[in-house]
């Protein structure tokens, strides 16, 4: 240890300069510690065990010595050029012994010698720093000669008090040195928290904060600018209080849930404005967590969102509209074609055909076109099983159908909701010409297998005609299929004609179905 062992075996001191040791003696501040008489029991027991007038505990500085402990000596301090203790804290020995210091060429001058208080017998144990820095040491003082010196015993419970005296001042540089980091770490969280709180009220957005159990603590200069509430009177619990109260049920089960969960919060919600008017916003919310994976805190924002969901509504009314008139397009044009196949018979089967495929064209449209709430379909609008289901509608026999569609369900959208209806219409319309849905007994499977970045359809056609040979020549509903999987699919179409009936496989990539094709919507 840097401060000494109780044996005498002590290391020799580091050379350092002044300066240096002037910052090592600052880390213990140690003024005022004489009047504290922190040391004055060790000093009092130095002189009883070494049979002295006087006992000190000296620090020396650069210029001057200062008595930390003092017995049967008055003076605080002296200069340094009159200090036996700066010999004996650089010396090679852990306790340095003079038994006459009229005879000692280093001090027989000094004026503590030759005059009062005529200083004879001097020992001292140096006092060392934990770095191993010299700071003084503590000693005994006689005005009688000692040729014997020290006793073992003596020497041995000088140097034992000397690590005891630093022992002590030990644990005021450590308490100093604690308060310092405190001080340091608090002083470092004001600032970070003023950052924060500079940083949050300069943000558009309502910025709040809670405890781990979800207790509202902070908000910035935002929250309370919207809302006009008085500081802090939105703290706990309050904040709910502000939502319409239509919202604040389902504000509660959400953040409940987060709260037990840990999982992100958002919702989006209306809040009560100054104005007394409310205002949709969005609420989201991030867990601080620590190196344990505990919760700490939890930071939100508000942002105010009630222009873009006016907006969004309109747009939304005007898109239902449009796609409303849309729809009845095509009953007109549908009309326009019956009403010329009645005034040239010749056109009505070519009119039928034509009259069943914007039909279809209608049904994929009024399928994945925005709806209200009141005419939105029974099946969800962005599955391939809900747009096929409805197109294979019109085949049922006594409410049974006669399309058994199964496998993987696929996302689908505006892009793909046209060729999959001509494609799949055609393919109903042949099959109820001339294939398995032509007879009473006959029906079709429909299964579809989702494979990585491709989707595989097969219809399997059964309980038909007997078919052993393709067609002589391709006509159009054919050419409709590969217009409608091959080129606006960019997919593949392979058909085997089975004496049990036709079976078509066509392959078309994930992506063709939607803009969000990757994601699954269950089976």
């Amino acid at each position: 240890m840097a401060t000494g062992q109780a044996d005498g075996t002590r290391p020799c001191p580091l050379a350092v300069s002044e300066a240096e040791r002037a910052d090592v003696i600052q880390s213990y501040d140690l003024a005022g510690y004489h009047q504290a008489g922190g040391l004055d029991d060790l000093a009092g027991f130095a002189a009883e065990l070494c049979q002295t007038e006087v006992a000190l505990v000296s620090l020396v500085e650069e210029a001057r010595q200062r008595f930390l402990a003092a017995i049967g000596f008055d003076q605080p301090d002296t200069h340094r050029d009159t200090s036996f203790c700066a010999h004996a804290m650089l010396g090679d020995e852990a306790v340095m012994v003079v038994p006459d210091a009229r005879d000692d060429p280093r001090f027989a001058q000094m004026s503590l010698v030759v005059g009062p208080p005529h200083i004879r017998f001097y020992a001292g144990a140096r006092l060392l720093s934990r770095e191993g820095v010299p700071l003084g040491a503590i000693c005994v003082i006689s005005g009688t000669p000692r040729r014997e010196g020290l006793t073992d015993f003596q020497r041995r419970g000088l140097a034992v008090l000397a690590t005891a005296v630093m022992g002590r001042l030990q644990d005021r540089r450590a308490r100093l040195e604690h308060r310092q980091t405190v001080a340091a770490s608090d002083a470092r969280i004001a600032d970070s928290e003023q950052r924060f709180r500079t940083l949050a009220d300069t943000m558009p957005q309502m910025v709040w904060s809670t405890l781990p159990d979800g207790f509202h603590d902070y908000y910035n200069a935002r929250w309370y600018d919207f809302t006009g509430m008085p500081e802090g009177s939105t703290d706990g619990e309050a904040w709910n209080g502000m939502f319409h109260p239509d919202d604040q049920a389902r504000a509660w089960a959400s953040w409940r849930h987060s709260l037990s969960t840990g999982d992100p919060y958002q919702i989006e919600y209306r809040l009560r404005h100054r104005d007394g008017l409310y205002r949709w916003v969005l609420g989201r919310a991030l867990p601080i967590r620590d190196d344990e994976g505990r919760i700490t805190r939890w930071f939100g924002t508000c942002t105010d969102i009630h222009e873009q969901k006016l907006a969004l509504e309109e747009r939304e009314i005007v898109s239902q509209e449009l796609s409303h008139r849309i729809k009845n397009i095509f009953a007109v044009i549908s009309g326009l074609i019956a009403f010329a196949a009645r005034n040239n018979p010749a056109f009505a089967g070519i009119a039928s055909d034509l009259r069943d495929r914007i039909m279809a064209l209608g049904r994929a449209h009024d399928f994945v076109r925005p709806h209200s709430p009141q005419s939105r379909p029974k099946a969800r609008q962005d599955s391939l099983h809900g747009l096929l289901g409805d197109l294979f509608d019109a085949y049922r026999q006594d409410e049974a159908p006669r399309v058994h569609l199964s496998g993987d369900d696929v996302r689908v959208d505006d892009r793909s909701a046209t060729p999959l209806a001509l494609l799949f219409h055609e393919l109903a319309t042949n099959a109820a010409k001339y294939g398995a849905l032509s007879v009473m007994t006959g029906a079709v499977d429909l299964r579809v297998e989702r494979h990585e970045d491709m989707v595989r359809l097969y219809w399997c056609e059964h309980g038909g005609p007997s078919v052993t040979t393709p067609p002589a020549h391709a006509g159009f509903g054919s050419q409709l299929v590969e217009l409608s999987a091959v080129r606006q699919l960019g997919g593949q179409v392979a058909r085997e004609w089975r004496p049990e009936g036709l079976r078509v496989t066509i392959d078309v990539p994930l992506a063709s179905f939607s803009r969000q094709a990757g994601i699954g919507i269950g089976r």
